[in-house]
């Protein structure tokens, strides 16, 4: 059983340019429902906006989201992981950088998002596994 982040990635998920207005990326949150919004320049991915962006950097900057645009709020550059890395490896970069969704990304190609979500659903599997492995190499069999 494979452990690798391509596996378990969302494969879908939103998207906006960098030069729309803030106003169209909240509606796009409202209307996804997934937290966040990938933000790409001419196509390729730019940086990220989340809720807690809209939140911290307009509502509480009571800055009006109809005339900022995404690259003002984005963060940006994005911290990517390889869709053939390892679940372990993408909960380790988001605990060091402090952050809940990876963008996967290979060659500059954004392939989907790896969220927190994603790898808690995969947690005990993964430990159930891990620990089988263990007591395989501990305990070979004669």
């Amino acid at each position: 059983m494979s452990y690798y982040i391509k596996d378990y990635m969302d494969k879908e998920f939103p998207t906006i340019e960098v030069e729309a207005k803030v106003v169209d990326a909240a509606k796009i949150l409202d209307k996804q429902k997934k937290g966040y919004i990938i933000v790409l320049e001419k196509g390729k991915p730019y940086g990220i906006v989340t809720e807690w962006d809209m939140v911290s950097k307009v509502l509480a900057a009571e800055m009006d989201p109809k005339m900022l645009t995404v690259r003002q709020i984005a963060s940006s550059p994005l911290v990517t992981i390889d869709p053939d890395e390892d679940l372990l490896k993408a909960s380790e970069l988001m605990q060091k950088k402090d952050i809940k969704r990876i963008p996967v990304v290979k060659g500059g190609v954004i392939y989907g998002v790896i969220t927190s979500m994603n790898i808690a659903q995969k947690c005990g599997e993964y430990v159930n596994k891990s620990v089988k492995d263990i007591l395989r190499w501990s305990f070979p069999i004669p």
